[in-house]
């Protein structure tokens, strides 16, 4: 208890000296900081892509390796003095080699999109720069004439890619119109089984024997179940496309041992992104994994997508993914799946609708259509009442993307707080209250509003003060006293 007893207070001392530091230039931004741990000590935070990181790893993000600029790889620089990066960067893919049993792993990307970003271009410069440069007889892009520079440019801009459709679970940065990489891919989608609301792996296999993509991007953001990585790398190798996993959402889930086997990313797929926060709980930042035949292309993401590389978060992702590969960190990713199965059955046993009727990884999708609410007004009541989720489409979304009829939740911060499965039914127990208090407001030119709702004050303050009590028992970083 003793040692416990001082690394809290060396903790509190390390959070309050840098609050003090930064109340002597801006105390607006240091009384922000103070009001979002508050804040995030009182809510049920159940946002599936939210987690808490260690006081090691938020405290190892404020260090002068900020101030470095570190461009090209390790031992291969573009400035000098940055024998130090090559220390924490190295330690960093190090971690993650080990942690996934990866062949090579790329920690500089600043997020999801960038690792995604760095993941497409490596495939674009193995597949089709590559043979461009060879049948030109020269070594790069920069040798070649202007007539063979055109047509690689025209080549890069004519390939396909296959995705999993935004309403079934998919995310963004898979190839649609909106984001950057639905400008760069002839896209299309695979969606979900109508009656089950499970990948039809048949049908997929159908679309790409079609449709001939050159990538194939597997991974979620909003699907509770599980995917089967080796069936999805047989239908890439069938039609000769590259397999890419974008497992953001679930690499806690890999790294901690839970997802082996088939539905284990790593061994199946050529190339593997991830976000270093989420479920792997680390700071905000990508990451991405391949097999040898990659590794070259993927390495020159810095000029090809990336700006310099950001030390400081390098520095964060080797600390967080040490913490990954300790036994207890196995421990708790089977606790996030233990305890979002929980929590769909509470909200099952009280006549919630749940996309797949369930759960196998850290995450639930409720369509709170049955409760006669938009996801935006869920969201909303939610929020009023102590919970924060957010909103979310589900398949054949009839409310759109911006509306929904969904709300995801996820267990991975809860979880990091200690809370078990007994909590997750009395949470459940806790959205049901709410949500089945709530109405769609009367909009102005008759009708019911799809974005405001109706929920009774007492209702909301009776539940937040619920949420508050049972939080009580789950300090969250209960070595900063701020106080």
């Amino acid at each position: 208890m003793a040692a416990q007893d001082t690394a809290y207070s060396t903790e509190s001392i390390a959070f309050r000296s840098a609050l003090d530091v930064i109340r002597g230039v801006e105390p607006r931004v240091a009384d922000a900081i103070a009001s979002e741990i508050a804040d995030q000590r009182e809510m049920l935070k159940l946002i599936a892509s939210e987690n808490y990181a260690s006081p090691a790893v938020l405290l190892t993000m404020g260090n002068w390796f900020s101030d470095k600029y570190a461009e090209g790889i390790v031992g291969r620089r573009f400035y000098a003095g940055c024998r130090n990066v090559d220390t924490v960067e190295a330690l960093a893919a190090e971690h993650a080699k080990s942690v996934f049993g990866a062949a090579h792993a790329y920690v500089q990307p600043h997020s999801g999109i960038d690792a995604n970003l760095v993941a497409f271009w490596s495939v674009l410069s193995q597949r089709v720069e590559s043979p461009a440069l060879a049948k030109a007889g020269v070594r790069q892009v920069n040798d070649l004439s202007e007539q063979d520079w055109a047509q690689l440019r025209a080549d890069f801009g004519n390939q396909r890619m296959l995705g999993m459709a935004l309403d079934a679970g998919g995310h963004l940065t898979h190839g649609f119109r909106p984001n950057i990489s639905g400008k760069m891919f002839d896209q299309r989608s695979y969606g979900t089984d109508p009656q089950t609301g499970l990948v039809d792996y048949d049908a997929l296999r159908e679309s790409a024997r079609e449709f001939r993509p050159l990538i194939i991007v597997a991974g979620y953001s909003a699907y509770p179940r599980l995917v089967n990585f080796r069936i999805m790398r047989e239908i890439a190798d069938e039609v000769g496309a590259t397999l890419m996993v974008d497992m953001a959402h679930f690499a806690g889930l890999v790294a901690g041992k839970v997802l082996t086997g088939d539905f284990d990313p790593v061994p199946h797929a050529n190339i593997v992104t991830t976000t270093t926060h989420k479920s792997l709980r680390g700071p905000r930042g990508g990451m991405v994994l391949c097999d040898d035949s990659l590794a070259e292309h993927v390495d020159r993401g810095c000029p090809m997508v990336l700006g310099g590389p950001l030390p400081h978060v390098m520095a964060a992702k080797a600390v967080a993914l040490a913490e990954a590969g300790r036994p207890e960190f196995a421990t708790y990713a089977q606790a996030i799946v233990d305890n979002s199965r929980a929590l769909a059955e509470g909200l099952l046993k009280r006549g919630a609708k749940l996309v797949t009727g369930g759960t196998d990884n850290h995450l639930v999708l409720i369509d709170v259509s049955s409760y006669g609410l938009t996801g935006r007004q869920a969201e909303t009541a939610l929020l009023d009442a102590g919970i924060v989720t957010n909103r979310n489409s589900v398949p054949q979304d009839p409310n759109g993307a911006w509306y929904t009829s969904g709300i995801r939740i996820g267990t991975p911060a809860l979880t990091t707080r200690g809370l078990g499965t007994a909590e997750m039914d009395e949470i459940a127990g806790l959205i049901d209250t709410v949500l089945g208090a709530t109405s769609a407001a009367p909009a102005a030119k008759g009708g019911f509003s799809k974005a405001h709702h109706v929920l009774d004050e007492a209702v909301a303050a009776r539940v937040a003060a619920q949420a508050a009590e049972l939080l009580s028992g789950f300090p969250l970083y209960p070595g900063v006293d701020l106080t």
